[in-house]
């Protein structure tokens, strides 16, 4: 495993990473989550991801159990939860959001469920035009000066937003945001490479990076159509899928291109792209996410290809896809 640094703080992650966005007790369950974690684990990776509204609150649940029953050091890895979405089904007002009443209560309910006497990072899930910048900074400064997170930051915001966040905390001499946690793929690239530019420049921000396969469209698994049990055939997921196919079939041929690239690399096509992520310095860490072990395990082999990755192999993979 490689480790890299979060941003410009000292933390240390692991290259590659897990979550449990729409797994964790959807697809998977008890035992099959104990059998990824430890896997993980022993591969080295020492951030494990996860949210307040993923099937809303189990996964975090779910997890909890497996690191209380797995008994890993608790100083030797690093959990998340995000807040925003709420972790009922149908939130009541003062149960969603980023007010401070929100933050500070779903942070307890994550500590509960996680099983956990900290959060190592919490992310804002999205911003909340309902609530002032303010108010949030100030939230997210509360609990690391309680000890209850160690570090924050934000998941999908704009860079304007992520600016104010840092003006208002530089002038409030609190704790800024020093991670962003957007979705990235060879298939999404604009706001991590050209609109959070000067946010890496300015303030040296960290990116825990979701989606690297694009859902599962970039491994070729729907090369030949939708199989069945892929997690954008879950309940309540449709939006994922017309997210992930689009409106017609031009993503997955752009996808077909970049197979036969990782036919003649002797690899697949799931690793040539995770591989392709990492080549970013900007990128701190790469999100997996695994139902079954063999998946986990020929993902986490996209690090062995990652030296072969030169500046020409760079720029075919990305005229693939174009």
């Amino acid at each position: 495993m490689q480790y890299r640094r979060l941003g410009r703080t000292g933390l240390q992650l692991s290259a590659l990473s897990f979550g449990a966005w729409v797994t964790f007790g959807r697809q998977v369950g008890r035992s099959e989550a104990r059998e990824l974690m430890a896997l993980a684990w022993d591969r080295g990776i020492n951030f494990f991801d996860n949210a307040e509204t993923y099937n809303h609150g189990e996964a975090e649940r779910l997890m909890g159990d497996v690191l209380a029953d797995l008994r890993f050091p608790r100083d030797s890895y690093c959990v998340s939860s995000k807040v925003y979405f709420g972790a009922a089904e149908k939130p009541r007002p003062t149960q969603r959001g980023l007010s401070r009443k929100h933050v500070i209560e779903a942070c307890h309910q994550a500590l509960e469920r996680l099983r956990v006497g900290h959060l190592d990072l919490y992310f804002c899930h999205r911003p909340d035009p309902e609530t002032p910048i303010d108010e949030t900074v100030a939230a997210m400064d509360t609990l690391i000066r309680q000890g209850k997170v160690l570090y924050w930051g934000t998941s999908e915001w704009s860079a304007a937003e992520i600016h104010e966040a840092h003006r208002v905390a530089r002038d409030m001499h609190m704790y800024a945001p020093v991670v962003e946690q957007p979705q990235y793929n060879l298939l999404h690239r604009e706001r991590v490479e050209q609109e959070y530019a000067p946010l890496y420049e300015h303030y040296a921000m960290g990116t825990t990076i979701w989606s690297p396969l694009a859902s599962g469209l970039l491994s070729g698994k729907y090369n030949q159509g939708v199989p069945q049990g892929s997690r954008i055939t879950q309940p309540g997921y449709e939006w994922l899928r017309d997210m992930v196919l689009g409106e017609n079939s031009s993503r997955v041929e752009k996808v077909k291109q970049l197979s036969v690239i990782a036919a003649e690399l002797g690899t697949t096509p799931a690793q040539l792209a995770i591989a392709w992520c990492l080549t970013n310095p900007h990128v701190s860490t790469v999100l997996l996410g695994a139902s079954r072990r063999e998946q986990l395990e020929q993902n986490l082999g996209a690090l062995d290809l990652l030296p072969r990755i030169d500046a020409a192999l760079k720029q075919r993979i990305e005229s693939s896809v174009a």
